[in-house]
């Protein structure tokens, strides 16, 4: 997970703030949060509450649905514990291999190298990738649910993230989480012990957002944004996603509630001037996932392998969420941050 280092504001920098300054101005949005009957009393409802700060080692108990996905024994995504059985993360991350034997889910960590009593590895039944993964727009349908051969007992150190529904909004101005064990920079992976790490996001709106990944003189709209996507960041203190974050949750507290509003897809390259990060939109897809569910029955219990025990983990793998669609983001950001000061 970036975070762009200190240092003076530059046209990077002054154009955040323009950028900033106008989604608050111009995106109000109402917000509709009706949690199902079925999870509200289980999901989203961490041991550790309060306010902690971005950027920085994320506090143990504080997001108990953050699973690290290993492909044949090492950290390659993040994923999200969603109910008893089932678990979610970005399809991207299964373009190698499709073979549920080839993965295995950890849950209750922490620390990746320090695995407690609380910890527990998975091992998966089912693996569905969404058919319209990257076919109709760059990116588009980033989501696979994995259905464990297990249910899950949920305990403090383990709970899922609540599940929105399709008309819930986030209005723009909304803070968010993103966590994960990907790499800090673009050249520099997360140091041992591999504690998860936590940032502070905002909500931005889709339109602002998409000047981002848009290049100078062309009309190219590969890395454009659309409906099934949510964009997000931190652009004052530069917090996104990086390598090895694929697939990894933004939750947001609505009603005291914490719901899985999307999934770490893909960004600009993780380093200064940070830009925002897109993630697939979850309600988007919520009718997708509860027919998925719906029509897999529960494997049974006696046909699951062994589990094995907890690994302690080596440096990860990083499963590239960054995309570069233009080297030259810093001059753009300075020709929108002049259009912005006009406009308002």
């Amino acid at each position: 997970m970036a975070r762009a280092p200190v240092g003076g504001p530059g046209p990077g920098w002054w154009a955040a703030c323009g950028l900033a300054v106008a989604v608050l101005w111009l995106h109000p949005l109402l917000l509709h949060a009706q949690p199902s009957a079925a999870t509200k009393n289980m999901c989203g409802k961490p041991a550790v509450t309060g306010k902690i700060f971005g950027g920085k080692n994320s506090p143990d108990l504080r997001w108990p649905w953050q699973a690290s996905l290993l492909y044949r024994g090492r950290h390659t995504c993040g994923a999200t514990l969603i109910d008893v059985f089932w678990v979610i993360s970005a399809a991207h991350c299964f373009q190698k291999s499709h073979e549920p034997s080839d993965y295995k889910i950890l849950l209750g960590y922490h620390k990746l190298q320090h695995p407690t009593e609380h910890s527990l590895q998975m091992t998966v039944n089912r693996i569905i990738v969404h058919s319209d993964f990257n076919r109709r727009h760059f990116m588009g349908s980033d989501i696979a649910l994995l259905q464990l051969h297990l249910s899950v007992n949920f305990t403090s150190h383990i709970l899922p993230a609540c599940l929105p529904e399709p008309t819930t909004d986030l209005p723009s101005h909304t803070s968010c989480w993103i966590t994960g064990w990907g790499m800090v920079t673009e050249d520099e992976f997360l140091v041992p012990p591999l504690q998860l790490q936590e940032g502070e996001v905002g909500i931005i709106d889709n339109n602002v957002c998409k000047i981002y990944f848009q290049e100078p003189n062309s009309s190219s709209s590969q890395y454009s944004l659309h409906e099934d996507m949510l964009c997000a960041g931190d652009l004052i203190t530069g917090k996104s996603i990086c390598r090895g974050d694929s697939g990894g949750p933004l939750v947001c507290k609505l009603n005291n509630t914490w719901f899985l509003m999307g999934l770490s897809s893909w960004s600009l390259p993780c380093h200064a001037p940070i830009s925002p990060s897109v993630f697939t939109k979850l309600t988007y897809f919520s009718s997708w996932i509860l027919e998925k569910q719906r029509t897999s029955p529960n494997p049974d219990p006696a046909s699951a392998p062994p589990q094995g025990k907890p690994p302690a983990l080596g440096n990860v793998t990083a499963v590239g969420t960054v995309h570069k669609p233009s080297t030259r983001t810093t001059l753009l950001f300075s020709q929108i941050f002049l259009l912005l000061l006009l406009f308002l």
